[in-house]
């Protein structure tokens, strides 16, 4: 039996999948929240006393110490690994130079008449980076929150991250953070560290916005505090769409799907494909990887549970049911894939061609890796430079110009029964 099953697009089986996928997201589990709920509120009121008893409660220990000391982070770096080092610079060099080009401009429009018109750009005064630990440390997510923070004039990076069982923070995780300019780093975890962040604490100081992925506790935390400080999205599990035809290779497209469906069992790993050769070849090489992949449990029950091989008539289809399905990743494995590009609008990131493999983009490549999920691609974009910004516009009005206004502007205040607006320009005149 196939591991993977199939299904002809055929607007009945392929629905019924896609309704699957949506329970899969659901609705925050209403115990989850209640626990959440009463550690926001005793971290707001009790601050980081509140902080170090979840920190004993869930990691075991109190860690070496709150705030890891700037020649712990610095002598993380200079112990390790050189070649590793090298290839987080050779990340670090990419990600800076994609990153660089979406920085917004201030600009001053002076017009007649003594109008001035303008917008002023600048970075969030401090943000909170939040980092899980253990088995689930990421260096690549501080890489792709931090730079695009730096690059936006962010005043001041704070990371939290849980302890290792030993009371010690994760060098890994250090090192990414040297490298790319987080200020403070504290030991804590879970929704108390997001509590604390958005709050402020007697040592954790108060953040403007909470980026970077967690757990269920640290996505329903954020949720739940979104209003209170801004966040960069309620991520769901990780997907990959792959379209493909007949020029395709099995290898690479069970690879690439399996990569996707290693991150959580109800991670989603879709194959798109006219030809149904392709897909019987591609759940053979399902079984062939596996074999020697160290995460073959999870990514088995990944694809038995949530993955799907659709099989469409022509590649119009096949477009079709990408963007209905606006995936976290889209892989296009078409023979001249460039080709669909201005037509694939509902994706967080299109990997293009044989050689652009997914983890290309989640390490090296150069665009964001955190990227809208559960569909939310239809309307939400990946985390950049300007998830950091903020804007402000500016007028300056001479006499003679508001002189030239104010009629229009009476009459529309005075429609919307606004008479204090309308009064606030005639006072001007009198």
């Amino acid at each position: 039996m196939a591991l993977v099953k199939k299904i002809y697009v055929n607007g009945v089986d392929d629905v019924q999948f896609f309704k699957t996928l949506e329970k899969r997201s659901g609705e925050t589990d209403k115990k989850v929240t209640a626990t959440v709920t009463d550690i926001i509120d005793n971290v707001k009121e009790n601050g980081d006393k509140a902080v170090n008893e979840y920190t004993l409660k869930f990691d075991g220990k109190l860690p070496q110490y709150y705030e890891v000391p700037r020649e712990v982070i610095n002598d993380a770096l200079t112990e390790a690994d050189q070649d590793y080092v090298d290839a987080l610079l050779n990340c670090v060099e990419n990600i800076t130079a994609f990153h660089q080009r979406q920085k917004s401009q201030s600009f001053i429009d002076p017009q007649q008449g003594g109008i001035i018109l303008g917008q002023r750009v600048r970075g969030l005064h401090r943000v909170g980076l939040y980092v899980p630990g253990g088995t689930a440390a990421y260096p690549s997510s501080v890489l792709m929150n931090a730079i695009p923070a730096k690059i936006a004039g962010v005043g001041e990076i704070i990371m939290v991250t849980p302890p290792l069982k030993d009371g010690t923070p994760n060098k890994d995780i250090l090192v990414a953070a040297a490298l790319c300019g987080v200020d403070r780093i504290f030991m804590a975890g879970g929704a108390q560290a997001i509590a604390a962040l958005a709050y402020g604490t007697e040592q954790i100081p108060k953040v403007d916005k909470i980026v970077g992925p967690g757990n269920i506790f640290v996505a329903t935390a954020k949720k739940l505090l979104y209003g209170t400080v801004d966040i960069d999205m309620v991520a769901g599990p990780s997907e990959v769409l792959v379209l493909a035809d007949e020029t395709a290779d099995p290898k690479f497209v069970a690879a690439d799907l399996m990569s996707q469906a290693e991150h959580d069992r109800l991670a989603s790993a879709i194959l798109v494909t006219t030809c149904e050769e392709l897909a019987d070849k591609v759940n053979a090489e399902f079984e062939r990887q596996l074999e020697y992949l160290d995460r073959r449990d999870i990514i088995r029950e990944s694809l038995e549970n949530y993955g799907a091989i659709m099989i469409c008539s022509n590649k119009d289809e096949a477009v079709e049911m990408a963007n209905k399905c606006a995936p976290e990743h889209l892989e296009v494995l078409f023979e001249n894939p460039m080709e669909y590009v201005g037509r694939l609008d509902n994706a967080g990131s299109v990997f293009l061609g044989q050689y652009a493999s997914e983890p290309l983009g989640d390490y090296y490549a150069g665009p964001n890796h955190v990227l809208p999920t559960s569909g939310t691609a239809r309307f939400f974009s990946p985390l950049g430079v300007n998830s950091f910004e903020k804007r402000s516009s500016f007028i300056y009005y001479t006499e003679d110009a508001l002189r030239n206004a104010k009629d229009d502007i009476v009459l529309v205040a005075e429609r919307e029964g606004l008479t204090a607006h309308a009064n606030a320009i005639k006072v001007r005149f009198e």
